[in-house]
């Protein structure tokens, strides 16, 4: 294994030149994925992580904690890949400052080492609301394989669970939980769960469908304290604005995250909400590209698989020498699988002034499909319970289809449609 522990200052050979990746997550070495395969022995790589594993895929941390999946199966890229690609990994020493002018990076344990081309895959810190008591022990974030541990830990020792946001993540948070035997209540700000991916309709079927499977909700609520022991290193109980309390021995925070921008400022490089970068992923500095949660692309900042699949290739080939292609933000969509019911969203599902919406219910099968048309095209879908059309209508809203011939049909899916035509 070519990967060093103790601290060094390295150069690169004489041969090849040095390109230093920070971050060894799914943005950064799926970058590294596309470089090779353009121009395998173009660079000597380094990769500096803090976590102290191989890149693991950070989507499967829920099937992690439920216990539908194991720490093989989530690994993208084992400790051995790095080693057969000739790429030298810093597992669990992160980078604390990058020095442009000498085009040094230096490392938490010490290590130095010069760079020809710099990958800023730094991804994005959870946000924890800053209410008293956040500081508590067993006040936890979900983002990395230690936070599963730590829930996993609770699980068998302690009875309740709160988990503070109702988007995505905070119900796959509660039902791992949940599936680890905890009584769960999940806490949001907002009326309804999912509020960016879905519209209420939809939203009250999963509340409905969540609390059978036994998760509890408090909506419109406003945390104001967690209660605790620091002494005795303990969460007792979360208070609300209204006064009210429910305990907790454990409360996980699914409230956001935020780019981890700290390094790429503290170098001096051009930051607004995240690093800002160019249509082929380059910053300010022509020797740095970024991928992934960390930038911002024309304004937009991305917590996507698939645009941040589009990055690694645009930067990928950039970073080969075939310059050629661009990054462009696509339209995307989300299929959903929240504990067990299937969800698909695309577009623009709120609609706007002048579109229509076109909607099935059915509530004995637990379907519901919203479409949103302006003029003759679809521009936003929602679908509950039945998602099977959900490609093919967001194949229909990028390509702006006329579904004018289609209108009557159009909520029954490709099928009756295609018999339609």
């Amino acid at each position: 294994m070519n990967e060093t522990t103790a601290a060094t200052t390295t150069a690169p050979s004489a041969s090849k030149p040095s390109l230093v990746v920070i971050g060894n997550g799914m943005a950064g070495m799926r970058t590294v994925e596309e470089l090779l395969k353009l121009a395998p022995e173009l660079y000597d790589i380094t990769v500096f992580g803090a976590e102290p594993h191989g890149n693991y895929n950070r989507i499967l941390l829920s099937p992690l904690l439920a216990g539908d999946k194991s720490m093989d199966d989530i690994m993208l890229n084992p400790r051995e890949w790095y080693a057969e690609n000739g790429i030298t990994l810093h597992a669990g020493d992160p980078v604390t400052g990058i020095d442009r002018q000498r085009r040094i990076v230096r490392s938490r344990a010490g290590v130095e080492l010069r760079y020809d081309r710099l990958l800023l895959a730094t991804g994005s810190k959870p946000f924890i609301i800053p209410v008293p008591g956040h500081q508590l022990p067993g006040v936890i974030a979900f983002r990395d394989i230690q936070d599963v541990e730590t829930m996993l830990a609770a699980a068998r020792n302690h009875r309740h669970a709160v988990v503070i946001g109702g988007g995505l993540l905070g119900l796959e948070a509660a039902n791992g939980l949940l599936r680890q035997g905890m009584d769960v209540t999940v806490v949001h700000v907002m009326d309804s769960l999912m509020e960016r991916q879905l519209d209420k309709s939809a939203a009250v079927l999963l509340k409905k469908a969540l609390e059978q499977k036994g998760l509890r909700f408090l909506l419109n609520a406003q945390t104001a304290e967690i209660l605790g022991d620091q002494q005795a290193k303990t969460v007792r109980a979360v208070r609300f604005k209204d006064g009210s309390e429910i305990p907790a021995d454990l409360v996980v925070m699914t409230a956001g995250v935020r780019p981890n921008i700290e390094l790429a400022q503290q170098a001096g490089l051009h930051c607004d909400r995240a690093i800002v970068v160019d249509d082929t992923l380059q910053t300010y500095d022509p020797r740095i590209y970024a991928v992934g949660e960390c930038v911002q692309h024309r304004m937009a900042t991305f917590g996507l698989v698939a645009p941040i699949w589009d990055q690694a290739r645009v930067c990928g080939a950039h970073l080969a020498g075939a310059g050629h292609r661009r990054y462009v933000q696509q339209a995307t969509a989300t299929k959903l699988k929240v504990t067990g019911v299937d969800l698909y969203s695309a577009g623009d599902f709120i609609g706007s002034e002048g579109s229509e919406d076109l909607v099935l219910r059915d509530p004995r099968r637990g379907i519901y499909k919203r479409l949103v048309i302006s003029g003759p095209h679809i521009v936003g879908a929602v679908l509950y319970g039945d998602v099977k059309d959900g490609p093919w209508y967001f194949e229909m809203i990028q390509n702006k289809t006329d579904i004018s011939a289609l209108r009557s049909q159009l909520l029954f899916g490709q099928a009756l449609c295609a018999q339609a035509a």
